[in-house]
This record gives structure tokens, sequence and C-alpha cells, in this order.
């Protein structure tokens, strides 16, 4: 395994991250335990989860997976072999109404991290991200900014900097970071931290892949220049690039199989291109995930690449792509394709 440090800190951490948002629904508690216990006997020791995981998100199953990793804790006795990071739900939606309406408004903060706390059976959590802004602004598979006008929202940077900067001062979290965030957002909560001498984000947590690269344009420079590293997620967009969908060879549980309604990787384009990814990877005597994987952790503006699988096979192809390397002219024949078919997905 490969390791780096997460930016103004001294924690290292793995430059492959396990992913578990699949746990508690695609995967039982025993397959979890599995993939743990993989992903550390194979050097990871950085975990990412959410209070709203596992996804598709629901009141049934809602907290289910940090349950499942707070299991995990106790029975193996080695919460301090891992770093955690977690993250409290944004903007209020239908889509998480269950968990609270009150975005990150009054007690919203502390009583999130409590509630993970017991779920996850620990006294502290490594890094605590705001998994979406709470304004409107384009995410999740939006791609253009439309400005809202009679969006409620008020500036309220600074105060959600304050919360979580007693949750820091009372030993709860150690680090906080962000996750589907835009450059705008990004600025704003640096700029507060610095003016009111208030912590600072450390990370930030978007989407990054092959298909979706729209992070190298004003985030990748805020990224290198602020020092506040990518935690790329959905680096298979979906397990669409281990080509599996075009072959035909997806499993009956594969996430896009169980819900297709998450399509935004789905597209034609994103087919085309994906074909064409395949060609330049079986061209090169490697696995199309594996060369998606090299890619994504190669970025200088990556701290760690979070990998996801529903089987110890795939995980176990998805940690080996630590050990691949993308060599000029590869990249070159991947930036052809990106130059013409830009950002598919987003």
């Amino acid at each position: 395994m490969k390791y780096t440090t997460i930016p103004h800190t001294d924690i290292k951490v793995s430059k492959i991250c396990l992913g578990t948002m699949t746990w508690g629904n695609q995967n039982t508690q025993e397959e979890g335990f599995a993939q743990m216990d993989m992903a550390l006997d194979k050097g990871i020791n950085f975990f990412d989860t959410a209070e709203m995981y596992p996804v598709p998100a629901s009141p049934e199953t809602q907290g289910s997976t940090s349950k499942i990793i707070g299991n995990w804790l106790k029975e193996r006795g080695n919460r301090d072999k891992v770093i955690i990071a977690s993250k409290i739900v944004g903007r209020p939606s239908d889509y998480t109404a269950h968990i609270r309406t009150t975005g990150l408004q009054g007690d919203s903060i502390e009583e999130a991290v409590n509630n993970e706390l017991k779920r996850l059976q620990t006294d502290y959590i490594d890094l605590y991200q705001i998994h979406w802004p709470e304004r409107e602004t384009n995410t999740f598979g939006t791609r253009d900014y439309k400005h809202n006008p009679n969006d409620a929202w008020e500036d309220n940077f600074k105060e959600v900097l304050h919360k979580l900067d007693l949750q820091i001062k009372a030993g709860k979290i150690r680090h906080i970071g962000l996750s589907n965030e835009k450059a705008w957002g990004t600025m704003r909560f640096l700029e507060e931290s610095k003016k009111n001498s208030l912590p600072r984000m450390k990370t930030i947590q978007n989407a990054y892949s092959l298909l979706n690269r729209t992070f190298e344009g004003d985030l990748a420079e805020i990224s290198i220049r602020e020092n506040i590293g990518l935690l790329a997620y959905s680096p298979m967009a979906f397990g669409v690039l281990s080509g599996k969908y075009i072959k035909g060879t997806a499993a009956d549980n594969a996430r896009l199989k169980l819900f297709p309604r998450f399509s935004r990787y789905s597209s034609e384009q994103c087919t085309e291109a994906t074909k064409r990814y395949l060609e330049i990877a079986e061209g090169n005597n490697m696995t199309l995930a594996q060369m998606s994987l090299a890619f994504v952790t190669q970025q200088p503006f990556v701290t760690s690449n979070i990998i996801g699988a529903t089987s110890l096979e795939q995980l176990e192809e998805n940690i080996g792509s630590i050990h691949v390397a993308l060599n000029d002219d590869l990249l070159k024949a991947i930036n052809e394709v990106h130059t013409l078919m830009p950002n598919p997905a987003t």
C-alpha cells in the first residue's frame, strides 16, 4: 500500500480508502466484516461512511453501515489501527427527511455527531464532513449552476464552522472536511476559517473518474494551491468502469441492476467513452477497473481514492490497482478520448 497525509494534519492514510455505502443493503454485516478484514490486511487504514448510509437512503436502513463498522471495531478491538471518516447530511430534502429536516441549523451538528459516535461505538471520528451544501447549487448529476433568487438559505459558513469547532474542542471529532462542494463554497469556508480563527476544512470528497473529470476545473487549482485534498468517490462510476455492463457480465446484485435510478453514468456518451477506455486498458494488458482506479489515484490533487465493492473478488482487484502506474503514452490515449467526449457524466 501507499500512504499520504491528510493536508494540514499528522494523520497518515492509505492512498486507497474503503468505501462502505453498500453495507446494510447490498452487503450483509458478515460481508462488511470480511471486506474490512481484507482491506486492513492489505494496508488500507482509511474507511469512509456517513450517517445516511447505506445508499439508497431509507428510514429502515439509515445508519446501518456505521453500525456494522462499529460492531467490527468492537469485535476486533482495533480502533487505533483505522482512520474513520463520516458525514452529516446537508440541505434538507425528501430523500433524507427521515434523518432530519433542519439541515445544519440548531443542534443538528451536535446531535448528528453524538448519534454517529454511538453507531460507530467510538469516542471520536477522525474526519467529519458536510455531505453536501446546505444552499441550492448544482450537485448530484446537475451539470450547470442555475441561481434561484428565492433560495431561503442564508449565509452561515461562520456559524457552521463554530459548531464544528465545539465538537472538536469536545474531543468528538478531530478534523473536518467537505463533500459535493463547489469552488465558491470551498473558498468561503477557507475564508471564514482564516478570518475568524476557526477550524480549517482539510479535505473535499467529490465525484471523480474517467467519466467525470469536472474536478479538474477550478476545484483542482483550489485543491493544490490551498492544499485541500480530494477524497475521490465513484472512481468506478457505479461499476460502469469495470466494463461489466458492456460485457454483460454484471451480477444480479450489481448496483445499476438493483437501482436503475442511479443512471448518471449510463448515457449513450458514457457507454461509448467506456468502450474506448476498455480498448485502451485491454490493449495495455490491464483491466479497465485497474486502469480507471490508477488514473484517479495518481492525480496530484488526490489524497485518497475511495473504492467500494460488493464482493471480495472485486475488492481485491480494486486494491491491486495501487500497484498500477500509467505511463505517458497510456495517459495520452486516455486524454484523447477525454478530448472527444469530455465529462459525459456529471
